[in-house]
């Protein structure tokens, strides 16, 4: 793994803990996770919370 694979690795990570962390603390929001169908719909709704999920580390 190169220095910039890890440092998007650990972005990545970062960014799904903070959105965890997110599902505890803002109402609706495991709901509205809830009711997505597909990745795709997963990675526009967290994107639209602030959250970059959707990119693999390794891109």
């Amino acid at each position: 793994m190169s220095s910039k694979e890890l440092l998007n690795f650990r972005k990545k990570i970062s960014h799904l803990n903070a959105l965890l962390e997110s599902l505890e603390t803002i109402p609706g929001r495991e709901a509205e996770l809830e009711s997505c169908e597909n990745h795709e719909e997963v990675v526009s709704l967290a994107r639209s919370w602030g959250f970059e999920i959707g990119k693999r580390w390794g891109e």
